[in-house]
């Protein structure tokens, strides 16, 4: 059996910190309302004491004398607590609380020929003094307790919402937003004293400047590397193709492209990286674009569209371009690390490419594709699937990756639809 789980809520600091507060001051309340209330007792306890065996002293001296005894006075009184007048009876003296005709009084009671000789004096204001302190000390504790709560939540609330803040920027951070920073004041100002949470949010823009440091320094150095690159390879594409007809030649040839090929999408990461792109939108037909991507990759790719071809043909807003580099980059990793057949398949605004090979392996599943590293056998350098998540994201389409259920990689582009405007039932005159 499942053992039930606190609310969410439970977990947080406030919370924990608020219970924490409580807790506390109900045992300090606790605490020194015992404390009083022992300590006030005491003392009117004793002066009822006092009084009642000064009173008790007149009493006897009146009884030996043969004086008339005062008012509540007597031998065995009706009324006498059962266990001081066995005291008295066997020759001692004490005082004990009790009532009389619904009264709080204090009796006090000595020995006399062999019974009690007792008298008592009015106990109830005393009584209501202790009544009246128990009554302040709870009422004092409870606006003490909340108090305390409302000066604890405003301090804590203060605390938690510098944490809430630095949560949020490390987020920001993780999802690529490098630019973002905590800004504690605390952390601006060296003079003012530093707490636990302006040290974690230092420390965090501290590590965010750094990373962000680190990148820009990597981006650039990819750029500079591709652009001086691309003088050589010119060259040297030139020369090759002075080069007598022969193997030799084809394989010397086929080298340089392909690190013209690695050239370019260096110089296309690093503008990615950079985030100076620029979409120019356009609307498009979604199953012709996808057919002529096929096309113009010279691979045998099926294309299918999922519901009824007779239907309203599925429009698009995006970056021919741009969503046309995206698919050519799927369907050739499909081909060249995945098996036939390869399907690209239309739903709508999604197009799926999927394979029939052994599928992608565990790390781009859980972190995204990852420049120069592959599952293969050393074909290709991871850049076709970073690119092409590249570009996905900046005409705000979703690239997700998963392998099929009965094996093959499968790529969804999800893009935003087109939403054509509403004809307006009334044109303007004279339109």
């Amino acid at each position: 059996m499942r053992r039930p789980r606190p609310p969410a809520w439970t977990a947080t600091l406030a919370w924990k910190s608020g219970l924490f507060i409580t807790v506390m001051c109900c045992a300090l309340a606790a605490l020194l309302g015992a404390l009083v209330h022992t300590e006030v007792t005491r003392r009117t306890v004793g002066q009822a004491r006092d009084k009642a065996l000064s009173r008790l002293a007149d009493v006897t001296s009146a009884y030996e004398v043969g004086e008339a005894l005062p008012p509540g006075s007597g031998l065995d009184p009706p009324g006498l607590p059962a266990p001081l007048r066995s005291l008295a009876a066997g020759g001692g003296r004490g005082t004990l609380v009790g009532d009389r005709d619904g009264k709080p009084v204090m009796w006090a009671a000595a020995p006399a020929d062999g019974r009690a000789l007792a008298t008592q004096v009015d106990y109830g204001q005393s009584a209501r003094t202790i009544e009246s302190l128990d009554g302040a000390i709870a009422g004092s504790s409870v606006l003490a307790i909340c108090a305390t709560l409302l000066v604890g939540a405003f301090a804590v609330t203060r605390v938690t919402r510098r944490l809430h803040q630095t949560a949020r920027v490390a987020r920001r951070i993780s999802a690529g937003d490098l630019d973002a920073r905590v800004g504690d004041p605390r952390t601006a100002d060296p003079s003012r004293p530093q707490d636990e949470v302006a040290t974690v949010a230092g420390a965090l823009d501290t590590m965010a400047a750094t990373l962000q440091r680190k990148l820009l320094a990597e981006q650039r150095f990819t750029a500079d590397v591709a652009h001086e690159l691309r003088t050589p390879l010119t060259g040297l594409s030139a020369a090759a193709e002075l080069l007598p007809p022969g193997r030799p030649s084809e394989l010397v040839r086929d080298r340089v492209r392909t690190m013209r090929t690695l050239t370019e999408d260096l110089l296309e990461i690093s503008r990615l990286d950079a985030g100076t792109e620029h979409v120019d939108l356009g609307v498009y037909e979604l199953l012709p674009l996808v057919e002529r991507v096929v096309r113009a990759s010279g691979t045998r790719t099926e294309v299918r569209v999922v519901g009824s071809t007779d239907g309203p043909p599925v429009h698009v807003e995006t970056d021919l371009r741009r969503l046309e580099r995206v698919l050519g980059n799927l369907i050739a990793n499909a081909h060249r690390h995945g098996g036939p057949p390869v399907v690209a398949t239309v739903d709508g605004p999604v197009v799926t490419v999927r394979d029939h090979g052994p599928g992608l392996p565990g790390y781009l599943l859980a972190d995204g594709p990852r420049r120069f590293r592959t599952g293969g056998g050393g074909k290709g350098h991871g850049l076709g699937l970073t690119i092409a998540a590249g570009q996905a994201a900046v005409i705000g389409a979703r690239l997700e990756f998963g392998n099929a259920p009965d094996g093959g990689a499968v790529a969804r582009v999800a893009l935003p639809p087109h939403r054509a405007p509403d004809p307006s039932p009334n044109p303007p005159p004279g339109g």
